[in-house]
């Protein structure tokens, strides 16, 4: 029976091949799909994917239409990260969110 010492050893030494076993064989796949697109002269846009810069966030990011807005300052929002000053202030007075869909 093997000690505990040896099967962690084993299991350090799987890990580790697994890694290295992953990372063959995905820049095998890129290889592959890089050849089918040079032979096909595909482009990231031809596959549905967004490009990205060096930063690696999205170079084409479009704006969201508003989905809120407030008719007293014509202020608006997408619905999409935190809410606005000026909608909280009206959400805690009482008005309901519904009052400022577009």
């Amino acid at each position: 029976m093997a000690t505990l010492q040896e099967l962690l050893a084993q299991r350090e030494a799987i890990e580790r091949e697994i890694e290295l076993t992953k990372k063959r064989e995905r820049a095998d796949a890129i290889a592959r799909v890089r050849s089918l697109m040079a032979e096909y002269g595909l482009t990231l846009a031809d596959l549905g994917g967004k490009t990205t810069g060096s930063s690696g966030k999205s170079a084409g990011t479009t704006k969201v239409p508003p989905k809120y807005r407030n008719a007293a300052t014509g202020d608006t929002w997408s619905g999409r990260g935190l809410q606005p000053n000026w909608l909280k202030a009206a959400l805690a007075s009482g008005r309901k969110l519904d009052e400022f869909k577009v």
